[in-house]
């Protein structure tokens, strides 16, 4: 990845979580990077993620947050499962999500010496559907899930070796 000077990170706080919260524009978008939310998304329910989570990490681009991620899963020295991937709307587009994606697979390698990261993607997210496969991810399963409606929707796991 080429580096951007305009990008970078640091672990996500409490008064980040007024941004993060307008990142998702719809349902739809909530769904696909918080399954379990109900929209609109609210600063407790990003509190109560970052809570039960790990790594919470926001980008920056020009130093204003435009990125925010974590882990839903990790076993030290096995993996990472990257989770509430969301990118702000203005920053979309500006290799937020790319670079995001590749930081938190060094905090994955670091801090839990994890030899993979696991990611997944609704069927409907054709932004992940692409970027996952260019990052170097790997499809390794599809498995059912229901939409808010109810609807039957294909959750695409990924896999990548770290």
């Amino acid at each position: 990845m080429k580096h951007n000077p305009q990008l970078s990170h640091r672990p996500a706080t409490t008064s980040d979580l007024v941004d993060i919260a307008t990142f998702a524009q719809n349902a739809t978008e909530l769904f696909f990077s918080y399954p379990k939310a109900v929209w609109p998304l609210s600063v407790a329910q990003l509190a109560a993620a970052m809570a039960e989570r790990r790594g919470s990490t926001v980008a920056l681009l020009n130093g204003q947050v435009a990125g925010f991620a974590n882990f839903y899963q990790w076993q030290h020295g096995d993996f990472c499962a990257l989770g509430n991937l969301m990118v702000a709307p203005q920053a979309r587009g500006q290799g937020v999500a790319h670079y995001l994606v590749a930081v938190m697979e060094e905090q994955a390698r670091e801090q839990y010496q994890a030899t993979r990261m696991q990611v997944s993607c609704f069927n409907a997210n054709s932004a992940g559907l692409l970027l996952y496969p260019k990052l170097g991810y790997r499809l390794s399963g599809i498995v059912e899930r229901r939409d808010p409606q109810g609807a039957r929707v294909a959750l695409i796991q990924f896999d990548k070796a770290l």
